[in-house]
């Protein structure tokens, strides 16, 4: 009972500030801010995303301050003198490592609309009153003022519990993050989807495989298929520029290969999922290439 109470209770909350459109218009400045030199620049935009390591980077890097600032607690309740130098050091290395997480997630938030876009905007703004209560203890104890400091990381800590249930809600309830491709559940046999008169040479065309949509495009006299909703945000990438054997995506600038899907540049951290492709009889069929994860098609009992 008490557990349907809390879990009723904690949807409440994230469902009024899902709904809150009063936060738009200071959250659509500061993402517009932000798109600006993140749109700029490829490298800025592969670097904050984790485009390199195949997954976003915020998830990773926000283990560091969190942990530095909860162990600076854990030192400041059971230790003496010299746990409280260490805590000390601990709350410094956070504030350093809250930098890198700060930008990432950032980055991740400038690219969500509507009730994700609010949530994120409470979500960072959270983190950063957190990040200056964390700042205030760092100042109090190198002033020697331990009990202050401990008691500042302590608001910290529990602002902390819930932005990061917040971001929890994000990722896991809204799918930030995700590769929107994830539970597209591909066949296995061949399909036909297009007859080969039909294809215009260079010209990305949207077909479907069952319910699941597919960019079909031939190149130099070959035929190519890969997934058409972007593994990023799950924009149409058939609509996107189509150069020199890449694709672009049209929302947000990811560009991949059309005869592999290979992720060649960010924001999106996953290639797209390919397909073979051939003709039989004036019919272009495709199919699947690698084995399905069970999610896709069997959903786990």
């Amino acid at each position: 009972m008490l557990s349907w109470r809390i879990n009723r209770t904690l949807d409440a909350l994230i469902g009024r500030i899902e709904r809150t459109t009063a936060l738009d218009p200071v959250a659509d400045k500061a993402a517009a801010l932000l798109l600006k030199p993140l749109d700029a620049s490829t490298p800025l935009r592969n670097a904050l995303s984790g485009t390199a390591a195949g997954h976003p980077l915020h998830p990773v890097l926000v283990v560091v301050p969190i942990g530095s600032w909860l162990g600076a607690s854990y030192l400041d309740l059971t230790g003496g003198p010299a746990a409280r130098a260490a805590a000390t050091k601990l709350v410094g290395l956070g504030l350093a490592a809250a930098v890198p997480t700060a930008l990432s997630g950032a980055n991740d938030w400038a690219y969500v609309r509507g009730a994700e876009r609010r949530v994120g905007f409470v979500h960072a703004a959270g983190n950063y009153v957190a990040i200056g209560l964390y700042a205030g203890s760092w100042f109090a104890r190198r002033r020697q003022h331990a009990a202050l400091g401990a008691a500042l990381a302590g608001g910290g800590a529990a602002l902390l519990g819930v932005t990061g249930w917040l971001g929890g809600h994000l990722s896991y309830a809204r799918g930030v993050g995700v590769d929107t491709t994830a539970f597209d559940g591909a066949s296995a046999d061949w399909v036909d989807v297009l007859r080969e008169e039909e294809l215009v040479e260079d010209q990305p065309t949207l077909v479907r495989d069952g319910r699941v949509p597919v960019l079909l495009v031939r190149t130099g006299g070959k035929l190519y298929a890969i997934a058409d909703r972007c593994t990023h945000r799950g924009a149409p990438l058939h609509e996107g520029e189509f150069a020199d054997g890449c694709i672009v995506c049209p929302w947000h600038y990811s560009k991949f290969r059309v005869s592999d899907g290979q992720l060649l540049a960010g924001p999106a951290t996953r290639s797209q999922q390919a397909y073979e492709v051939r003709t039989r009889y004036g019919s272009i069929q495709l199919r699947h290439v690698d084995e399905p994860g069970s999610l896709r098609t069997d959903p786990v009992r």
